[in-house]
């Protein structure tokens, strides 16, 4: 019994971390932006 319940819980667990994957790699990345200061800067 243990058995199959452990391996019921991993298949959903794979499923479930594979449309996780596939979800993620669709996403935009988070790019950084770059403010450009002028160099003589008065504050």
């Amino acid at each position: 019994m243990a058995d199959g319940y452990l391996e019921t819980h991993q298949q959903e667990y794979e499923a479930r971390k594979a449309a996780w994957l596939r979800k993620k790699a669709h996403l935009p990345s988070q790019q950084k932006r770059h403010i450009e200061k002028p160099d003589d800067e008065a504050l």
